[in-house]
């Protein structure tokens, strides 16, 4: 029986990098990437096993890049997220951002409210872009959420968190072979794949490939099978 890509997550490097081998500015390659999350999202959309897409948009330590670029980055976040809410309604996709939202502008928060209110009936896909997030401070908030309640146990700070569900495929573009940060908890017996591909370059017919291996994966749990 082969493995079911259920939920699938992606950090999406190499940006910066595609435009400087383009003699561009890396804004140029920000927006470029920025079509390759449509391109990945419609086509996980459609594909009848795979029910949720996180994808790693901006961790709390991006912060630390020049102004002018963050400053860019929530320009094209905002524009994105409005210009994409067509896209979500005809392709029953579900937005859920995760992260922590409130350093983020008001008009870039109302954007991102309208966008999960106006798709919270939608029932296909979940995309997920994690914003202002990094897997640390999530499980942190998670715990002093739970602080009150008693003693913590994997199931209860599991539900606490941004996002509870595991992840069955990682993948990260771009040649690094880390996780930065992201959805740690959630990776926990994720199957890794990792492509020199940078993100604006990276094509249906690679994610297409590496789910097919996935596929052929023993997955053992710690077990033995």
């Amino acid at each position: 029986m082969s493995n079911r890509p259920s939920h699938i997550a992606i950090i999406m490097d190499g940006n910066g990098r595609w435009a400087e081998s383009q003699g561009k500015s890396r804004t140029n390659g920000h927006e470029r990437g920025a079509e390759t999350v449509r391109t990945m999202t419609t086509f996980c959309s459609d594909h009848p096993e795979i029910d949720r897409l996180s994808l790693y948009a901006f961790s709390t330590e991006n912060w630390k890049r020049p102004k002018l670029e963050v400053e860019f980055l929530m320009k094209l976040l905002e524009r994105y997220l409005k210009n994409e809410l067509p896209t979500y309604l005809n392709g029953n996709i579900r937005f859920e951002p995760i992260g922590d939202l409130t350093p983020f502008s008001k008009s870039l928060r109302k954007v991102i409210d309208t966008v999960q209110n106006e798709t919270s009936q939608c029932n296909g896909l979940v995309q997920s872009l994690a914003l202002n997030y990094g897997g640390r401070d999530e499980i942190v908030r998670a715990a002093n959420a739970l602080r009150e309640s008693g003693p913590l146990s994997v199931e209860s700070l599991g539900q606490a968190l941004d996002c509870p569900y595991d992840i069955d495929l990682l993948i990260r573009t771009g040649g690094d072979h880390r996780l930065s940060n992201f959805l740690l908890w959630q990776a926990s017996y994720a199957e890794l794949f990792f492509t020199n591909t940078l993100w604006p370059e990276f094509s249906i017919h690679e994610l297409e490939s590496i789910i097919k291996k996935f596929k052929t994966v023993e997955r053992r749990f710690g077990g033995l099978n």
